[in-house]
């Protein structure tokens, strides 16, 4: 079963490379957002540097939910899901493995990227360590409650929006504590501990609850 899953999961990142859904997207997306940022807060190197942790979340954010409405898409379409709801293997670890598919695609770029596109942000480099912890800890929850809102949305026809607007709001937990750890870093580190804890518990939280989820939703549009 492991050796399904892991090919599960190269070949979504093969998919995900030849139709412009891999890093090279993400990362783009995410330097675009990062560059127009100082000409709407204007050229305050202090302000730039103080809102840095949270225009850096933001933009991960924003670029996560690049291509999560082809999470399941794309498989609806060429009949791949009822394949994995016939096979053996649990809908849920499917789940799982697309996500970890699409958090390898584009949350890890993102979070290992992030401090140097932070320097045009007047990002301390001391302080990048961590930053890139927040964004691999908290990343994988983004993607997890993407994952939610594409199997909701899988027999939709152009989703996208819809997806947006049911990923956003619960992501807004995530947010506000990975903005918080990663702003604690321009603090001396202090106030760092509780936000990053309540952040790795939200993903913890999310890997147990979204493939369930997911997986009923995707059951669901078989009913």
């Amino acid at each position: 079963m492991m050796a399904a899953l892991w090919a599960l999961v190269r070949r979504d990142l093969t998919l995900a490379a030849r139709i412009g859904g891999g890093a090279e997207l993400g990362l783009v997306f995410f330097l675009i957002l990062v560059a127009i940022m100082p000409f709407a807060l204007g050229p305050d190197q202090v302000l730039l540097g103080r809102l840095a942790p949270a225009v850096l979340w933001l933009a991960a954010l924003l670029a996560t939910l690049l291509g999560l409405d082809r999470l399941f898409q794309a498989d609806e379409d060429e009949g791949a899901l009822d394949q994995f709801m016939l096979a053996d293997m649990p809908l849920e670890l499917v789940v799982l493995a697309k996500a970890l598919a699409h958090w390898l695609a584009t949350g890890l770029p993102l979070s290992l990227a992030a401090p140097l596109f932070g320097l045009m942000l007047n990002f301390e480099p001391a302080e990048a360590g961590p930053l890139v912890a927040t964004l691999l800890v908290g990343t994988p929850a983004l993607t997890l409650i993407g994952a939610i809102g594409a199997a909701l949305t899988v027999s939709l026809r152009r989703g996208g929006l819809l997806l947006s607007v049911l990923v956003m709001p619960l992501a807004v937990p995530v947010l506000i504590f990975g903005v918080a750890a990663a702003g604690a870093a321009t603090s001396g580190g202090r106030g760092f501990a509780e936000p990053f804890a309540i952040l790795l518990a939200l993903t913890l939280v999310m890997l147990v609850v979204a493939p369930v989820a997911a997986a009923a939703a995707l059951r669901s549009v078989r009913e």
